[in-house]
């Protein structure tokens, strides 16, 4: 009797724009408070569950960022948008750069168009740039381009929505993370812009923008997303990392500057608030993570339980390795939770010693890699218990042929994938000219 999920005609609803407003409103005072400046760019991951469970609070968000309010009927229906003057918005109109999830993209292309004009709207306001973040660095990005006369270039300059290619979706950062395939950040950013360089709006679905992309991610200040429920959260898929850590990683690869990863919460749209990733890493890995109750209850699940705290602690190297958000205390009581307690061993050993070893390698490689500065006695313990686990696998395996994948880390480079790497040095050597 009702095939559709909501009415997108209605987003933002009003109630999420009051959510959005009290969103923007807390991330310009946390940016004001640890920065005693307001942020000109916010690089904001826009997902799906922002439509189909917030009612549009995330998108909200962005047009209040950028000064502007949706124009609802009488029964809630969104007809378009006005933009709120400046001397009624108190402040200058800040530019968003706007990573749009594949779901999102595919299933709301209406939302998509949406935003896209409010935000060009914004950026042809004859307004003075130091007041208009977006006007100001579409013209920025503007005096870079050959043809800047022309009205593609404009089009070009105003993009701010960008996402993987059509037909795929992720930010493939969680892939290089995940094979070891990078050395550093840059490895990383380099990772996200090819895989995230294609924008999309009202006139453009997945035209390629590599130069618009770093463009934008140059001047971003703060990165942002936000949970809405404790039913998800940063560590339940890797595409959170992936996207918003990827981002965060290319924009300070980008830009050279130092760049805050923020996290929203609406769980009480009472009491909206917003905090550092790192303080929202430590409030899931206490209350989740490292919680006997929930730690006893994924065990019932026997394989399969044990299989998803492996993927969780993966997680949270990926967030480590893409926003250094993680601190050194969250795997030293990781490795003293499930590797060095007899209790969890057995079970991992009984039902899934392949997950443990998993635990056991990436807690080796955030170590190898100077992410984590581990307690001496903890990483000792650590090592002699991973010999252990390999005992165990190879006993598993019985006599069969080919070698164990063990806790030494073999990094691929991506000067070892030379067609790629080529795009990707072309790439950073246009950017270098127009810095």
């Amino acid at each position: 009797r009702n095939f559709f999920t909501l009415d997108i005609r209605t987003l933002p609803t009003r109630a999420a724009y009051r959510v959005g407003t009290m969103l923007a409103d807390s991330l310009i005072q946390k940016h004001m408070e640890d920065n005693n400046a307001l942020p000109e760019n916010v690089a904001h991951y826009w997902t799906c569950m922002d439509i189909t469970c917030a009612d549009g609070e995330g998108m909200a968000q962005i047009m209040n960022l950028a000064g502007t309010r949706p124009v609802w009927t009488s029964n809630g229906q969104v007809t378009g948008f006005e933009i709120i003057p400046l001397k009624e918005l108190g402040r200058p109109r800040i530019d968003v750069t706007v990573r749009v999830g594949g779901i999102n993209r595919d299933t709301f292309p209406e939302c998509v168009a949406y935003l896209d004009d409010v935000l060009r709207a914004v950026a042809e306001l004859d307004e003075p740039p130091e007041l208009n973040f977006v006007r100001k660095h579409a013209l920025e990005q503007l005096s870079h381009k050959e043809n800047s006369e022309s009205h593609e270039a404009w089009d070009e300059a105003a993009t701010r929505i960008f996402g993987s290619k059509p037909g795929t979706y992720m930010a493939g950062v969680n892939l290089a993370v995940y094979a070891s395939a990078w050395k550093d950040e840059n490895d990383l950013a380099d990772v996200f812009i090819y895989w995230n360089q294609y924008a999309y709006g009202r006139k453009y679905f997945g035209k390629k923008a590599a130069q618009d992309l770093v463009g934008n991610l140059r001047t971003v200040d703060v990165t942002f997303n936000k949970t809405y429920t404790d039913e998800y959260d940063l560590f339940g898929c890797c595409c959170y990392f992936s996207t918003h850590g990827g981002m965060t990683a290319a924009a300070k690869s980008i830009s050279g500057k130092e760049v805050k990863a923020y996290y929203g919460d609406t769980r009480d749209t009472e009491n909206v608030g917003v905090r550092e990733l790192s303080d929202e890493v430590r409030r899931v890995v206490r209350g989740k993570l490292l919680n006997p109750k929930w730690i006893e209850g994924m065990k019932q699940h026997g394989y399969k339980g044990l299989g998803d705290i492996s993927k969780i602690i993966g997680r949270v190297f990926g967030w480590d390795a893409t926003t250094e958000s993680v601190d050194d205390w969250i795997f030293d009581d990781i490795t003293r939770t499930f590797v060095l307690d007899e209790e969890m061993n057995r079970a991992f050993e009984e039902h899934n010693p392949w997950a443990l070893e998993e635990i056991g390698r990436r807690l080796l490689e955030a170590n190898q890699r100077g992410l984590w500065d581990a307690d001496p006695e903890v990483l000792d313990e650590l090592k002699k218990s991973y010999m252990d686990i390999e005992g165990w696998l190879e006993d598993r395996m019985g006599d069969v042929r080919g070698g164990l994948q063990g806790g030494t880390i073999d990094v691929i480079s991506p000067e070892e994938v030379s067609k790629w790497q080529k795009q990707i040095h072309t790439l950073r050597n246009n950017t270098e000219r127009t810095k």
